[in-house]
């Protein structure tokens, strides 16, 4: 039973983020035959929210290793190119986001593959009319159930998992099991008293946070720390992704440095899969940034392998933004402004 100031046990969740993983491994299994590597031109990834960051997390770790283009879409009507030759991947925990709907809608009758994950809904009822490859996500069993964006492992691991099948991710089964081992390593540091997640926290409360990663990995996972950020602590925060800030946003620290370093705090995450050109570029963020910020962190990603490190950075942030929402004495789970609170409406929490 979650405590009354995480009415979703959201904490629970998210530190559950390892064991979900390793079930998805074993549990989470496509129904019905997926089409053959060589009948693949494209991929197509569908999703928002917590479904659309899982098909950013797809593009920045098996993307640059597939022989295909892999594309991911976040809106109603998907991409022109998109025929019988595309693997079109539809993510979606309840079955029920408008925006995959509609494009899985538009893909299925251009005679595309659709490959579903779901738990139902209006995307699961489409999947089972086109007779397409599914992955059924478990329905929650509570009246509160754990928003989506708690259940990143359950989302992605199928899909790393198929396109190890297919031959379009080779090792990606490898990358899954050194990123369980570094998550749940990560998490138990995490889960001691006054952790560096708790410190951290401690700093940047009071200020909006600026997140700062390097590369596409990197920029990924700052978007998940800024995602986590609005909705667990209920506060703003921002993101960029070097090497593109340093050339345009970071003129923009030219002045009022007396009003930004009152309100701004920079945070800068940090990967082994650095170019070094932008790793370079660090060091010029932070003495172009000091006199402006209020505080300035550094986050270093571990773990052996892009999928462990950019799920260590994603699940250090997740936990930052707990920490932040207990500060503030907030409710980390329910986000009003984007669905119904549980108690008007359990079944649309975060309906993505």
């Amino acid at each position: 039973m979650a405590d009354a100031n995480d009415s979703l046990g959201l904490r629970d969740a998210v530190f559950d983020l390892p064991e979900q993983m390793a079930a998805a491994v074993r549990s989470l299994t496509v129904t019905g035959p997926l089409p053959a590597h060589d009948e693949i031109a494209n991929v197509l990834v569908l999703g928002t929210g917590a479904a659309g960051w899982v098909g950013d997390l797809l593009s920045a770790v098996a993307g640059p290793f597939m022989p295909v283009p892999l594309v991911v879409h976040k809106g109603f009507e998907p991409p022109s190119f998109v025929d019988a030759s595309t693997l079109v991947v539809a993510i979606s925990a309840s079955g029920d986001s408008p925006e995959v709907v509609a494009s899985a809608g538009v893909c299925v009758e251009a005679g595309a593959t659709l490959f579903a994950v779901t738990s139902g809904g209006q995307l699961g009822a489409m999947a089972d009319a086109a007779e397409a490859p599914t992955v059924f996500l478990p329905h929650a069993e509570s009246a509160t159930p754990v928003p989506p964006r708690a259940r990143i492992g359950a989302l992605a691991i199928p899909v790393l998992k198929a396109f190890d099948t297919l031959g379009l991710f080779p090792g990606g089964r490898d990358w899954i099991a050194a990123a369980i081992d570094q998550v749940r390593t990560r998490r138990d540091q995490l889960a001691e008293p006054d952790s560096d997640a708790a410190r951290l926290a401690r700093s940047l409360a009071g200020t909006m946070p600026l997140v700062y990663g390097g590369g596409v990995l990197g920029g990924v996972a700052a978007t998940r720390w800024k995602a986590q950020i609005n909705q667990s602590a209920k506060s703003p925060a921002f993101v960029g992704e070097l090497p593109d800030v340093v050339h345009g946003e970071l003129a923009g620290w030219g002045q009022h440095g007396d009003i930004t370093r009152q309100v701004l705090s920079l945070v800068l995450l940090r990967h082994d899969e650095e170019p070094p050109a932008v790793a370079e570029q660090f060091e010029l963020v932070e003495t172009w940034s000091d006199e402006v910020m209020s505080s300035i962190h550094t986050v270093q990603a571990a773990g052996d392998g892009a999928l462990a490190q950019l799920l260590d950075l994603a699940f250090f942030g997740d936990v930052v933004a707990l920490e932040l929402a207990e500060r503030y004495g907030i409710d980390p789970g329910p986000t009003p402004v984007i669905a119904p609170s549980p108690a008007e409406d359990p079944a649309r929490v975060e309906a993505p």
